[in-house]
């Protein structure tokens, strides 16, 4: 008899694109530390994903739509989908664009889950940052969509294996609001961790 793994939240694929520790010690370890930054995107995501619908002519949006992809195991809540007729998928963040592909990852994994739920095709979709206060339109390619898939495919594989990878110190850990939990600096202190981390996620991949 086969056991179906259960679903992790798709919102995860975000904070591990970002930092696997950092996507570790929240969905391994519980921690949790909110500062200025979290409690406005809490905010914004709060007002943002209130379920619920409006229709105007040709446009119908949805807010807090429920997600699932059983072949990818993932769920999650998109912030708005409007049909065009075809689901756009639309994430609110709260700051500026990223360096990372980790906010294009969470929305990539959105239009998966659609696709799937849906039997259609979710060509691409939009990301609203609070600064500048405008949308970036995201189209999801083939290397955007694999690489969501190869991220989800890991997150499972570290969840299975409760690995709680060693930091690699940057100058985004002063933003994170784990940074006094993480103590990047105590637990990465050579390159010793590093190559530990790429070993793990190497045979991880490998396995796959």
């Amino acid at each position: 008899m086969t056991v179906l793994q259960e679903p992790l939240p798709l919102s995860g694929l975000q904070h591990l694109a970002f930092c696997p520790r950092q996507w570790a010690l929240i969905h391994l370890e519980q921690a949790w530390a909110e500062n200025r930054l979290t409690a406005e995107g809490r905010l914004l995501h709060e007002r943002a994903d209130l379920p619920g619908q409006v229709r105007r002519r040709d446009l119908r949006t949805v807010r807090g739509l429920a997600l699932e992809s059983r072949r990818l195991r993932l769920t999650g809540r998109a912030d708005v989908v409007e049909f065009r007729p075809e689901p756009f998928p639309v994430e609110y963040k709260r700051g500026k664009r990223k360096p990372t592909d980790c906010d294009l990852v969470q929305l990539c994994a959105q239009a998966l889950c659609l696709e799937e739920m849906l039997a259609c095709a979710v060509p691409r979709g939009a990301i609203f940052y609070g600064e500048p206060r405008r949308r970036i339109d995201v189209d999801f390619t083939p290397e955007l969509r694999a690489r969501t898939e190869t991220l989800a495919a890991t997150m499972h594989g570290l969840y299975d294996a409760r690995i709680t990878p060693p930091a690699q110190p940057s100058r985004h850990c002063r933003s994170c609001s784990l940074v006094d939990v993480c103590l990047p600096e105590s637990t990465a202190t050579t390159a010793v961790a590093a190559r530990w981390q790429a070993a793990q996620l190497r045979a991880l991949r490998q396995s796959e």
